[in-house]
């Protein structure tokens, strides 16, 4: 197969087991559910995108476990060229959806699982990078989506997986069997959760000797026995399950989603175990994984800004006010911020590094110092969107109120009539397309799309303080104190 079309990605879903949860209740068609629906679209651009002409060299490239045509989201790395490529493609990917894809994540996990899981074996003759490629061979021939989940609860932050009160609070090992694992816990923020085929384990920070059983990374069915997903709320979610709210919604037909993952005693057989014990080596795989996720962020996050840059562009154009030189100058800044953060995903693509693996790692100082620009830029362009839109954009009624047939005028105006009388832009443009513009601003600045651009830019792939703590490890503080001697003269 290698490469599916989007109708397979989907009649795929239709056939997991996969158990979701919303408001309370188990959703038994959530495939067709309105508030998950638009994020499923969002994955179902990266099928359709592939199987265009257009983008062939941009959305595939040939596997080198395989030798199939595959899909670049399940691709391992092999030259920088192949990291840039990456960053474009989901710039690609955020202009053409305007939310969160979800495939990100799952790629970035292979990338670090495969140079980890050869390292660990390296070390201690085990035989996680054999299981790791025969994973990722049957992933990429059946062009699957899998979710890389490394985000644990983590209880009182203050202590080790080990010394929390619940055991629970971070995946673990409760039963080592001769066929597999037994394995307990929980992941959440999960991205893309209730739309992959398999999902991927990791730990979520580096680890000591007493935590080895949770020091555990594995692959795991969606639908597995013992394994469930409650769904995350977004604000303004519910309008997508309004009647003919269309316009409400903003984004319609694309969304992100996230889900807290549990896992109630998933047996994990043998051939699916990455690392089972190996403490010292979580570490690496959280470092890895998070370098690989924060130059993403020069690639989606850029292509979502594209949309929000254009959408205040109209929005200024549809009041009148395009031609004014401070929204002018706001315009450029956005722009300005936006290719900054491309700039920072090229970079580090560019200057990436081979494993002992074979495959390439960004360079991780300027892939860190990527995402700590995406913590700060994406505010700064939605606060210049919404200063350029206009409070309209929170304070409109309804588009029920804009299609009422309802009389409350004098002469019989109705409702519809006085909100398009008052609400009209500038000349030649319908009040339905300022209205349109200024929900989907909304959706993109304050809504369900902000999950997946404004506050997903400061929290995902960790924290601002985890990507500074990278950075002063990274940012060889000796060596440029020597350079600084050498110039001036100093000698010990």
């Amino acid at each position: 197969m290698a490469l599916k079309t989007v109708e397979e990605y989907i009649a795929s879903l239709r056939e997991l087991k996969t158990r979701v949860y919303m408001f309370g209740e188990k959703i038994d068609n959530w495939v067709d559910h309105p508030m998950i629906r638009p994020s499923i679209n969002c994955v179902a651009m990266t099928y359709e995108l592939a199987q265009d002409p257009q983008y062939k060299d941009l959305m595939t490239v040939k596997s080198e476990l395989t030798g199939e045509t595959i899909n670049r989201f399940t691709n391992l790395h092999r030259n920088t060229e192949d990291l840039r490529n990456k960053v474009k493609m989901q710039r690609l990917l955020g202009q053409k959806t305007a939310s969160c894809f979800q495939r990100c994540v799952g790629m970035d996990c292979f990338n670090a699982e495969y140079s980890t899981t050869f390292e660990i074996d390296e070390k201690y003759g085990t035989h996680y990078h054999e299981n790791f490629k025969k994973f990722l061979a049957f992933v990429q021939h059946n062009d699957l989506v899998v979710d890389g989940a490394m985000t644990d609860p983590k209880g009182d932050r203050s202590k080790a997986p080990h010394a929390q009160a619940d055991p629970d609070l971070f995946v673990h090992v409760v039963e080592r069997r001769e066929d597999g694992i037994v394995v307990c816990g929980a992941k959440c923020h999960q991205t893309g959760s209730v739309n992959s085929h398999w999902h991927i384990f990791m730990p979520t920070i580096a680890m000591g000797p007493d935590d080895k059983d949770w020091a555990v990374s594995f692959a795991c069915p969606t639908d597995a026995e013992g394994m469930y997903l409650i769904y995350g709320r977004q604000s303004c979610d519910t309008r997508k399950m309004e009647e003919g709210a269309s316009i409400d919604v903003g984004n319609a037909k694309f969304g992100g989603q996230e889900a807290l993952v549990v896992l109630d005693h998933v047996f994990i057989p043998n051939e699916y175990i990455f690392m089972n014990g190996e403490y010292d080596f979580a570490g690496m795989l959280v470092e890895r994984f998070a370098g690989y996720h924060r130059q993403s962020y020069g690639g989606c996050k850029v292509g979502v800004g594209d949309v929000v840059i254009g959408a205040a562009a109209l929005a200024a154009e549809y009041n009148g006010v395009e031609k004014a030189s401070a929204v002018k100058d706001k315009i450029i800044e956005m722009i300005h911020l936006n290719e900054t953060l491309y700039c920072c995903g090229i970079a580090c693509s560019a200057e990436g590094v081979p494993t002992k693996a074979g495959n390439y790692q960004i360079d991780l100082l300027l892939a860190n110092v990527c995402k700590q620009n995406v913590t700060r830029f994406p505010y700064e362009i939605v606060r210049l969107a919404e200063d350029i839109a206009g409070g309209l954009m929170v304070t409109m009624p309804s588009a029920a109120d804009f299609n009422s047939d309802t009389p409350v005028g004098r002469n019989g105006e109705t409702i519809g009539e006085i909100c398009n009388k008052f609400f009209v832009g500038r000349e030649g443009v319908s009040t339905e397309n300022r209205q349109r513009i200024m929900r989907f601003l909304e959706n993109m600045c304050l809504g369900a799309a902000a999950v997946g651009y404004r506050t997903e830019s400061m929290h995902g792939a960790g924290s601002p303080q985890a990507q500074r703590i990278m950075i002063s490890r990274q940012g060889d503080i000796a060596g440029k104190k020597a350079m600084a001697k050498a110039i001036a003269g100093i000698t010990d």
